[in-house]
């Protein structure tokens, strides 16, 4: 099987995108896929993503005919329509249909260039180069199929900065105090106690306790006296991430952060969510609520330099609150990652 190549104007280095590109990440929630085209873009490849059937498709955005992108096009029940010839397309990608040769065979050279799909946590994930001797694990989430969680997904959330960046952020526990005080933190409750990622097959994972609360500010809920709050974190390598927050009793709030790479500049995070408790909350407070901690967030990503993640971790300063995020860079220079920019 060749080497896929990555795209033209591709703004990462061919090896970390070919590295990349043997991975899973999510480009669309499964709720909003239906026969429509509908437009993604993954590691600066322009995809097409549709529904023919029960399947989904995750194409190549190109007529394989004279190069439109299929997403301008429409549909009809046997698949999508490109604009231009009317060439139809459905299943596995396959040309279906010819109009202005409609008795001719259709030849494998009309068939779109197709990925592999998976569909877990209610997201769409593509591998645009998968590896048959070594394929790649999709990462897991606690409790979403438990009995007594419900399922919520976050409508997607852009940004404008590096994956890897805005994954580091999601698994910072010192920042709490100065960027969250408008949804769930304390300002006056600035100290991190110690903790210590775990290496695993997929990446690490922390015990992260603190008496840091997770209840909404303004909530008026409050934890038993002295009560620790345990954060949970398992990393999925390079760009997904989980949180499970133990709150009191049994309550469970599982967060997962897959930083979907659009570019090496921006990135769109899918965040689906399940807990087991204030089940009478409608779904859509518990999405504006979770936007406005990613929203938080944003500036922070968003100016930091230098744009990249410095792997090499002598480039910048670290304190012990840092301990995952040194895991993290570690994590991404063991499976032999590099400067993930190419301009």
């Amino acid at each position: 099987m060749k080497t896929p190549l990555p795209p033209a104007h591709c703004t990462f280095e061919p090896d970390d995108w070919l590295r990349l590109a043997r991975c899973w990440h999510p480009v669309a929630r499964l709720c909003d896929v239906g026969p429509a085209p509908m437009k993604a873009v993954l590691l600066d490849e322009q995809l097409v993503i549709y529904r023919i059937g029960e399947q989904i498709v995750a194409a190549k955005d190109v007529c394989p005919h004279r190069g439109v992108p299929l997403t301008l096009g429409f549909h009809d029940e046997h698949g999508i329509i490109c604009p231009y010839h009317g060439l139809r397309f459905g299943a596995d990608g396959r040309c279906n249909r010819i109009p202005s040769s409609p008795d001719q065979p259709v030849p494998a050279k009309l068939n779109l260039l197709s990925f592999p799909v998976e569909v877990r946590f209610g997201l769409v994930w593509v591998c645009l180069a998968p590896d048959e001797e070594n394929p790649a694990p999709l990462p897991e989430m606690p409790h979403w199929e438990d009995a007594g969680f419900q399922q919520i997904n976050c409508p997607p959330f852009d940004v404008a900065g590096f994956a890897g960046r805005q994954v580091e952020g999601f698994l910072d526990v010192a920042h709490f105090a100065w960027v969250h005080t408008d949804t769930f933190a304390d300002a006056s409750n600035q100290t991190v106690p110690p903790y210590n990622p775990v290496e695993t097959d997929y990446g690490f994972a922390v015990d992260y306790w603190s008496s840091v609360s997770n209840y909404a500010a303004g909530s008026g809920q409050q934890a038993p006296e002295g009560f620790q709050w345990l954060r949970h974190f398992e990393m999925h390598l390079p760009f997904t991430a989980t949180l499970t927050v133990h709150f009191p009793d049994t309550a469970r709030l599982v967060i997962m952060n897959a930083a979907s790479p659009v570019s090496a500049r921006k990135t769109r995070m899918f965040a689906p969510v399940a807990r087991n408790f204030d089940l009478h909350i409608p779904v859509e407070e518990v999405e504006a609520f979770n936007h406005r901690v990613f929203e938080e967030d944003r500036l922070m990503v968003e100016t930091q330099m230098p744009e990249r993640l410095p792997l090499d971790l002598t480039l910048e300063a670290h304190i012990p609150a840092d301990r995952s995020s040194i895991a993290y860079r570690r994590g991404l220079k063991k499976q032999g990652y590099g400067e993930f920019f190419l301009v």
